[in-house]
């Protein structure tokens, strides 16, 4: 059981940064106007990088482990849902992280606008897929406190 609460405290962690990023650091990013916003965004995905995929990837195999251990599908779901994040990350998120940390963009165009638009919805992606490993994550650490 202690591999669950280790699966279940790297997804919280991980949900929990990256609720906070979409809720409140991007916004206030975004608030500060477009151009700041653009800057700012490359320390920050510099140092959110190591952070999250560590969590995701540890999530992932400590959630395989717990899985296996105890025999349990549910945890199997919700350690491939977190480890998800990861290959969705790099595939469908890499491409506008690119274009947002490109020198040549114009910091205050329409275009660098949409673009932090468009990498807020997809990071929310990441937040509803750990949100939803984090629950599964919670709701059997707590069946098999009870048996």
């Amino acid at each position: 059981m202690i591999t669950l609460v280790f699966a279940a405290a790297c997804a919280g962690t991980f949900c929990g940064a990256s609720l906070y990023v979409n809720l409140v650091e991007h916004p206030a990013r975004v608030s500060c106007g477009t151009e700041l916003a653009v800057r700012e965004f490359a320390p920050s995905y510099q140092r959110a990088t190591v952070m999250q995929a560590s969590l995701a990837l540890a999530a992932l195999l400590f959630g395989l482990a717990a899985a296996w251990q105890a025999s349990d599908g549910i945890v199997a779901v919700a350690a491939v849902l977190l480890g998800a994040v990861v290959p969705f990350t790099l595939v469908v998120i890499l491409p506008t992280n690119r274009q947002l940390l490109d020198q040549s963009l114009d910091r205050n165009s329409a275009r660098a606008r949409a673009l932090l638009g468009r990498w807020n919805r997809l990071h929310a992606v990441r937040s509803v897929l750990s949100a939803v490993a984090f629950a599964l994550f919670l709701w059997r650490l707590a069946l098999h406190a009870k048996g």
